[in-house]
């Protein structure tokens, strides 16, 4: 076919979405660093996804434009980490390059994907090649070599695909890291695998979702290469979520496939544990605890749609129930759906928002003044509109957001973005770790300007040097460091120190290795993992080692994943 309507389009972005849908596990195991961190491919698919649901049920009289449009709409406001901002970038991107086009032919198309490639690689402060946007920018400028008029759709997804794929196999030639690995670019991977539904449905074999993405067929997977992550097991300790939600059922008539209860329940327990289903007519009420939340809701969203969804650190919630409490009113999670509330009284002139993980966390972040806790973090990266929700929410005039974590900058600034033209101003503090955060709120003072406000506190980031301790996922060698599975690392920001067997020790390797004669202030956050008694021996023990040169201050934290959070002032 020679060009294609806003119908056709339509169906090559769902087709994508599904895509990407049947093959997300594979990106997240594209993981350079040995850490639990393995979540590129989930954050992609939650964002495309969001935009595949945005135009579902959009009328086929739609044009290709609004129909663009729409889908880049649904992107931005459910990204999610950098790779999730980048992939709402392409398309929004591919959207203005639609602009004035009655049709879709093969040179509109190819001009749209260099508009797209325009966008994203604008989104990016400093750009790095050898990652998603080096796929963009390759595959579309060959796509503008190879089209012209007489170019039928077929042929040009088809060679944008093959491009797209030549590209991501040179990304370990760009980025050292990668070929150090042995892995291709996670972000280029998901892309690929969304070029890649798109030029599938052009040829007429739309790519329906897999009921059991974990299944995939071994001669499916993206890459010859051994990948980089491995998935953690059901039975590893404190890491999971409770999930519950409760689904409408749908009709095929609304595109939702037939529900059986049977069949749904066997999926849940393969991926998950203590699961209750509780079906009455047209409402199924779902409970289970997993380590992919993502899993759960993107399966359940085949079937209906969501009437309330609740994701829960166990650990939180574990605790919360001894004491009586019900979970904290002021977070927002990733995935949870919440009614927006009013604001109720007159405006405040500043306010803080940040992103935590763990009780001790929120309680600390709270003492400082933050207004709106967003729950997330390494492994749960919140969307652009988490934060938006969470903007509103503070019922100020400006609102500082606390990302505190170096995939979530790029969402929260892009919800910064979507409050503009608003009576709300929002900028973000682009904290990269949670003593960065905590050393910036420390600044919070509404008696000063905003302008003032903004730079006091992120002036205060450069005074904090950061570290982490974490269990390393699988064997490997990184930067001259031998790793070990199940081993921990004391991690100075992307920097391995030590990978040993005992956690203690790898805290007092990575804080020898951040303190330094102008250091004042040792803070360590304890993760759930490190008990009240482990935390009065560890801060015995700092002190005997450093007290006399620093100020020692050890913390419950509780946050998942990281066994210790340092900052050093």
């Amino acid at each position: 076919m020679k060009t294609i309507d806003a119908v056709t389009l339509k169906q090559m972005f769902i087709s994508g979405a599904n895509n990407l849908y049947n093959h997300y596990p594979e990106i997240d195991q594209l993981n350079v660093f040995p850490v639990p961190d393995g979540d590129t491919g989930m954050n992609m698919n939650l964002t495309i996804s969001s935009g595949a649901k945005e135009i579902a049920n959009r009328p086929d009289t739609d044009d290709i434009l609004s129909l663009a449009s729409s889908f880049s709409r649904g992107l931005l406001m459910g990204a999610r980490g950098n790779s999730g901002v980048i992939t709402s970038q392409i398309f929004r991107g591919f959207a203005k390059g639609l602009e004035g086009k009655k049709a879709l032919n093969a040179v509109v198309l190819a001009e749209a994907f260099l508009a797209a490639k325009e966008v994203a690689y604008k989104a990016v402060m400093k750009p790095v090649e050898g990652t998603i946007l080096t796929v963009i920018r390759e595959a579309s400028a060959a796509l503008a070599d190879y089209c012209k008029p007489s170019t039928s759709i077929e042929d040009a997804m088809n060679y944008f695909l093959e491009q797209a794929r030549i590209s991501l196999d040179h990304t370990p030639d760009l980025l050292p890291v990668l070929k150090e690995v042995g892995v291709v670019d996670s972000g280029g991977a998901g892309l690929v695998r969304i070029i890649e539904g798109m030029a599938l449905a052009a040829d007429g074999k739309f790519v329906e979702r897999n009921a059991d993405v974990q299944a995939a067929p071994e001669s499916e997977k993206m890459v010859a290469s051994p990948y980089a992550g491995a998935k953690l097991s059901e039975d590893e300790e404190g890491y999971g979520y409770c999930t519950q939600f409760i689904i409408r059922l749908g009709s095929p008539e609304e595109g939702k496939k037939a529900f059986s209860e049977k069949t749904f329940k066997k999926f849940l327990q393969t991926h998950g544990k203590s699961v209750v289903i509780v079906r009455d007519e047209d409402i199924v009420k779902v409970h289970v605890h997993t380590l992919t939340p993502g899993n759960m809701l993107n399966y359940g969203q085949q079937f209906g749609e969501f009437v309330t969804i609740t994701i829960e650190n166990m650990s939180e919630e574990h605790r919360n129930i001894e004491e009586g409490k019900k979970a904290t009113d002021y977070s927002i999670g990733p995935s949870e759906s919440k009614k927006e509330e009013e604001p109720a009284g007159p405006m405040k002139e500043a306010a803080m928002v940040a992103v935590s993980a763990g009780t001790g966390l929120d309680e600390l972040f709270k003492e400082l003044g933050v207004e709106v806790i967003v729950s997330g973090g390494q492994t749960m990266n919140p969307s652009t509109e988490d934060f938006v929700t969470a903007i509103k929410k503070c019922n100020a005039r400006n609102v500082y957001l606390l990302p505190n974590n170096s995939n979530i900058v790029m969402a929260a600034s892009q919800a910064c973005d979507v409050m503009e033209g608003s009576d709300i101003s929002a900028r973000v503090i682009p904290s990269k770790t949670i003593p960065q955060g905590m050393a910036a709120a420390m600044q919070f003072n509404p008696e000063l300007g905003p302008d003032s406000l903004f730079t006091a506190m992120k002036g205060a980031l450069k005074s904090v040097k950061s570290g982490s301790v974490t269990y390393a996922i699988k064997d490997t060698d990184i930067e001259g460091v031998h790793v070990t599975k199940g081993y921990f690392m004391a991690m100075k920001d992307k920097t391995i120190v030590s990978c040993v067997k005992d956690k203690n020790e790898a805290l007092f390797d990575l804080v020898d290795s951040l303190v330094s004669p102008s250091s004042a202030v040792l803070t360590v956050i304890l993760g759930e993992d490190v008990s009240e008694e482990e935390g009065a021996s560890i801060a015995e023990e700092l002190e005997s080692r450093y007290g006399d040169d620093v100020e020692v201050d050890v913390r419950p934290g509780g946050q998942p994943v990281y066994s210790f959070l340092v900052g050093i002032e």
